[in-house]
């Protein structure tokens, strides 16, 4: 059963997005992404109270996602794609994305912070963040 409420175009917005931001860190790092994506939706604090469907998430301005600026984003789903969103839509959570609502590629090591927000771990690429329990209860 699905975490979060969506319609086939919006798995195929969220399929996209996980994979143009992360099809260099394999299926692992599209899942991760993913799990940012479905936790910004559910989590209805900080950055993301307005956030409420897969649409808003994708497109949301400022602090939406650099890949929807890219011409990559814009192609259609694959089944592959649309098979990992499913995952996450429906609650698979993986480590460090369980509860973060940020990640980004730095040129160097993870920063402890990210705009005081901590970091809990590295997977190649990217590096993942997340709020405190205080800050985000709902994740």
């Amino acid at each position: 059963m699905a975490v979060i409420k969506y319609t086939d175009a919006e798995l195929d917005l969220l399929a996209r997005l996980m994979r143009a931001e992360a099809e260099g860190d394999g299926q692992l790092g599209m899942l991760l992404v993913g799990n940012v994506g479905v936790n910004r939706v559910r989590s209805g604090c900080l950055d993301f109270n307005d956030i409420r469907s897969l649409q808003d998430m994708v497109f949301q301005s400022p602090g939406g996602f650099e890949a929807t600026t890219k011409p990559y984003f814009y192609q259609r789903a694959r089944e592959l794609d649309r098979n990992l969103a499913r995952r996450v839509v429906n609650g698979e959570r993986f480590t460090p994305g369980e509860r973060s609502l940020w990640f980004f590629m730095p040129t160097g090591d993870c920063p402890a912070q990210w705009y005081n927000q901590w970091n809990t771990g590295r997977f190649k690429s990217h590096c993942f963040f997340s709020p405190t329990v205080q800050d985000c209860p709902n994740l």
